[in-house]
């Protein structure tokens, strides 16, 4: 009797124990259950590369809305026209040779009118533009302002080596825009181009990036050739206009495309507002850019083929192709065939950066020019001089 009292009470607490032991083990499952799992190894690439995309949506471009607006009241229309004569087909025509009066039909003359853009830079009514824009020295030039005023400008100087032109009409309290710093210019750094597109698109802006800066085509374009290239749509019309940042800043004037078509291709050059500005203070206070020079020689782009037929390294550097003797260079040292490595202490690129340095120089200074000759290099001291490249222009 003992014996099974005995046995019921162990059957009694085993059941017991083992519903405690069963109902914990359910809960921790369901307790587990409730919480997130644990991201794997594998899961967290992919979770951090789902973030980053999250991430770039969030960042958005910049609000260029303002600086557009300041900038479109800053741009007015330029329209020059000009007389141009030209030589009459019937010149070479013994008839009328004969007949008429060589005068009278050895030449004749034609209206021409070029349409462009400007920009104002001043309240007391300085006006920027391409020196292509404004024409010849009897040109009559328009500028149309945004808030439809029109009125003449006069013409105060061109400068033929960076295409720059400056007019000035008479007015006050004109919209201006602020000088940039082109020199802070940036690669893929946004930029908008506004101006008026073939005549007729008025105050027209468009976006893009700086594809690449000091940008020289040897000759093509100017003489002095440092330009802004973009990608931001210019086209015909646009020449003269601004070339602004994402403050709204003046960073270059609009200068031409390079096309094949004749249309935009995604390539357009600015002047460097920097190089601008300096331009414009030589034509107002001196009616001309005072520019250094080297007199008596004539440089030609380093080729791959000059650089093996003279033994040169490579291809950096500004090639003497032609000099006088009787030059104060051939004097100091510098003959034919000789490639200008570098300018004092900077290495020259390419003829265009020689011709930038020596632009720069201060007239009556004496510079150290390193040169490459029959496998070895030399220096010499030149003196530099004044070179005048622009002529006063007044409207008539």
């Amino acid at each position: 009797m003992i014996r099974r009292i005995t046995f019921i009470v162990l059957l009694v607490t085993a059941g017991f124990v083992g519903g405690l032991v069963l109902t914990g083990r359910m809960r921790t499952a369901g307790e587990s259950e409730a919480q997130p799992p644990a991201p794997s190894e594998a899961a967290a690439p992919a979770a951090a590369a789902q973030a980053g995309r999250a991430a770039a949506q969030g960042q958005s471009m910049p609000d260029l809305t303002g600086a557009a607006q300041r900038a479109i009241a800053s741009v007015p229309n330029i329209s020059s026209t000009q007389i141009v004569r030209e030589r009459s087909p019937f010149a070479n025509d013994p008839f009328y040779r004969f007949f008429m009066q060589d005068e009278a039909f050895g030449y004749r003359q034609r209206r021409e009118q070029s349409l462009g853009s400007g920009v104002v830079v001043s309240p007391d009514g300085y006006v920027l533009t391409n020196n292509h824009v404004v024409g010849n020295a009897r040109a009559e030039v328009t500028v149309l302002l945004p808030d439809k005023s029109e009125m003449r400008a006069t013409i105060v100087g061109v400068d033929e080596d960076t295409d720059i032109a400056v007019l000035k009409v008479d007015a006050k309290n004109l919209p201006t825009l602020p000088w940039g710093d082109s020199s802070k210019l940036k690669v893929a750094e946004w930029v908008l181009a506004v101006g008026n597109p073939f005549g007729v698109l008025s105050q027209t802006v468009t976006l893009g990036i700086v594809s690449a800066t000091g940008r020289s085509l040897e000759g093509r374009l100017a003489t002095y050739e440092d330009f802004i290239q973009t990608d931001a749509a210019i086209n015909r019309g646009n020449s003269g206009g601004a070339l602004i940042n994402a403050r709204g800043e003046l960073v270059g004037i609009n200068t031409a495309i390079f096309s094949e078509t004749g249309g935009y291709q995604g390539i357009g050059f600015a002047v460097p507002s920097n190089l601008v500005r300096h331009v414009m203070d030589e034509l107002i206070k001196y009616g001309e850019v005072r520019r250094g020079t080297i007199t008596g020689i004539e440089l030609t782009p380093l080729t791959t083929r000059y650089a093996e037929e003279l033994g040169a390294p490579n291809t950096k550097g500004a090639l003497i192709l032609r000099m006088s003797n009787r030059s104060p260079a051939y004097q100091a040292g510098l003959r034919p065939g000789d490639i200008i490595v570098a300018f004092d202490e900077t290495a020259v690129e390419d003829s265009s950066h020689f011709m930038r340095l020596l632009s720069d120089s201060e007239i009556g200074s004496t510079v150290s020019l390193t040169v490459f000759r029959e496998s070895r290099k030399l220096t010499m001291k030149v003196p530099i001089v004044q070179r005048s490249t622009s002529r006063v222009r007044t409207a008539r």
